[in-house]
């Protein structure tokens, strides 16, 4: 168990602008900061953080929290865990107790898989820097290829023993699950058979050096393991197979390394190869990532556009693999992004060629030669096309093919403008050949989601009805979250009797602040709070505010339920909307809430009060509709008065009743 101490330091250190910038690129916005969605696919932000709360919110999928939920969403950690975490970025010392057998056993699966790759990470590097074979053999080769020891801890570089089950054993004295070693990809097992043949189990990477892959968040997910034998019938590269924790199409090699270099210098490098990352990444370009060899994926592409808008893709000098990495650069367009195109000389790649160049060069060298895809794209096919006129016109297609995929219309048509003076051929014919292609687009997706003839089209359900209790409440919290100590005038109504027998509401004005008027309308009308996690925010803030006349978010804001905290920085939140839709550049200025707080609290208590006379008055009915031969009259008389007293409070309310 972490201690209290220790959580207590985390969530004073930690600044929820520093960790969601490690994930998602932020832009200044009043005193806040926004940004694109790390939970859905977006091309306008909607997503908000505020230096001021501590907490975020994302209006797209309505997540929203503090640093530690933003880490349990995004990288799916326990509470601990994210706090662990935490702990390590602000170099804050953990106090805890040393995990039990019986806690490891029930640690989920997902988390059990993760603790094993962690621990092959530092097996496999403790063999490399500490044993005889792994340095005469792996660090040999790390060194060979140009890596620094200093690199080679900065990506947790390691060597695995050219012995079958070196790193099995190991795990198994650690108490490490064999089925967790097997579901990660780390060992091999071969059951026993009838025959008589015992159950073998042997090392996926033996005799291999390892390049770990890590998440964004810096755990490790799988490994890339090279061999050092000439046997030529053994995999060059060999990756961890695809398991819980793994998905290649989803994470980028380097991405850890690169996170903050991205975002801070706005541009993203797309390199193919691990070594090319590595050696980039020690002269000193820190913002590049690899696709591990894998054709790129539009997961992989919202990785880094997370962080940037700019994607700048390196090639190497060969010009076989060329056009088949332009499909990668079409799905880019695809995003949104902005990208360009980088080749290295014949025989080349970015690995070679950074280490015969200096820092200064390797970058002069990258702002020089990048290309826009356009410029690129034409040079490269109409190369191929030569003077063959089909072929010419094949390219062309293909080209506006490029340009049809990227969805903002100014773009596509400063795209097709410049087409158009490359290739020596009129904008109109490449509008109208535009045009058909985004026809043709369409009518395939339509065909894509129409239903076959046989097939039962499901009836859409109704869409949910508002649930006017739950957002009344709601209004509550927010009320006392935003003004609970803040003294106002309210006029308020008292229900009395007038000479002639009949109820009537006259008007009373007094001065309190928020928190009391809320407290004593609710306790007069013996009103309780539904919602689970509004009836503990409310007693929490009226018990703080009573007591000690003042609280602090942050102690709400702690609390290790995150359902709980995703509410209150819901609310929190509400206002800062408004700033992502830049309204003032459109003239339209949204009235401060604050202008109004007595007028809000006495409309929010009145609504609620009339939604339960409401409640009150349907139940009554209900008894009068059981049993039409009893005597309903009191049951008639309470009724008439509720109806009365709902049609008094409805016109403070300024509302016309049917």
């Amino acid at each position: 168990m972490i201690s209290r101490n220790t959580i207590d330091k985390v969530f004073e250190t930690a600044r929820v602008e520093e960790v969601i910038g490690d994930y998602v690129q932020l832009k200044k916005s009043g005193s806040n900061f926004k940004g694109l969605s790390p939970f859905t696919d977006e091309r306008t932000p909607s997503f908000m953080v505020s230096p001021v709360k501590q907490i975020w919110k994302d209006f797209s999928s309505g997540k929203g929290g503090n640093a530690v939920a933003f880490l349990m969403e995004h990288e799916h950690f326990t509470y601990p865990e994210a706090i662990r975490y935490l702990a390590k970025k602000y170099q804050i010392e953990i106090e805890e107790t040393e995990q039990s057998s019986e806690e490891k056993e029930q640690a989920s699966e997902r988390e059990s898989m993760m603790l094993v790759a962690e621990f092959a990470q530092k097996f496999y590097e403790d063999v490399l820097w500490n044993t005889e074979s792994g340095k005469a053999i792996g660090l040999s080769y790390f060194k060979e290829r140009g890596f620094s020891q200093q690199t080679i801890r900065h990506f947790g570089l390691g060597y695995n023993p050219d012995q079958w089950d070196a790193f099995t054993v190991a795990a198994l004295d650690k108490g490490y699950g064999l089925e967790y070693l097997e579901k990660t990809g780390l060992t091999i097992v071969k059951p026993a058979t009838a025959e008589g043949m015992k159950e073998k189990r042997f090392d996926r990477f033996k005799g291999r050096v390892l390049f770990p892959i890590h998440a964004m968040s810096g755990r490790v997910l799988g490994f890339g393991g090279r061999t050092l034998s000439s046997d030529k019938k053994q995999a060059k590269y060999l990756n961890s197979p695809e398991s819980e924790i793994y998905h290649k199409s989803k994470v980028l090699y380097g991405i850890y390394q690169a996170k903050q270099a991205i975002a801070r210098e706005d541009i993203c490098y797309l390199v193919e190869g691990y070594t090319d990352v590595i050696q980039l990444h020690q002269s000193g370009i820190e913002n590049v990532v690899a696709s591990s060899g894998t054709a790129l994926t539009p997961e992989q592409i919202r990785l880094i556009r997370r962080l940037t808008q700019n994607i700048v893709v390196l090639f190497d000098g060969d010009e076989a693999g060329l056009r088949a990495s332009l499909r990668g650069v079409d799905l880019i367009l695809e995003e949104g992004m902005n990208v360009r195109v980088c080749s290295f000389p014949q025989g080349e790649d970015p690995d070679s060629f950074a280490r015969k160049h200096s820092q200064e060069a390797i970058q002069e060298y990258l702002v020089e030669q990048a290309q826009d895809f356009i410029q690129f794209k034409t040079t490269l096919l109409t190369k191929e096309a030569a003077n063959d006129p089909i072929r010419k016109a094949e390219t062309i297609r293909e080209i506006v093919g490029s340009i049809a995929r990227i969805p903002d219309r100014i773009k596509r048509e400063i795209y097709v403008q410049e087409c158009a003076s490359l290739l020596g051929i009129s904008e109109g014919v490449l509008f109208s050949t535009l045009a058909q292609m985004g026809k043709k687009q369409a009518q395939d997706l339509r065909t894509k989601n129409a239903p076959t003839p046989m097939e039962v089209v499901p009836v859409q359900p109704e869409e949910a009805r508002v649930d006017l209790q739950y957002e009344l409440e709601r209004k509550i919290i927010e009320l006392l979250l935003l003004y609970g100590m803040e003294s106002q005038v309210f006029e308020d109504l008292v229900l009395k009797e007038t000479e002639d027998g009949k109820l009537a509401l006259e008007p009373e004005v007094s001065e309190v602040r928020v928190f009391e008027k809320v407290y004593l309308d609710l306790q007069d009308d013996e009103i309780e709070l539904t919602h689970g996690n509004f009836r503990k925010i409310y007693y929490a803030l009226i018990q703080k505010l009573n007591g000690e006349g003042e609280f602090q978010i942050q102690e709400l804001m702690n609390d290790p339920d995150q359902e709980l905290v995703s509410e209150i920085s819901s609310i929190l939140m509400e206002e800062e909307k408004y700033q992502l839709h830049e309204w003032q550049r459109k003239d339209i200025y949204p009235k401060p809430k604050k202008n109004s707080i007595a007028q809000l609290v006495s409309e929010t208590i009145l609504s609620l009060r009339c939604y339960l006379i409401k409640k009150r008055i349907e139940a009554l009915q209900q008894k009068t509709e059981g049993a039409p031969s009893e005597d309903h009259t009191e049951v008639l008389e309470e009724i008439v008065n509720y109806l009365q007293l709902n049609k008094l409070l409805n016109t403070k309310l300024n509302r016309v009743l049917s």
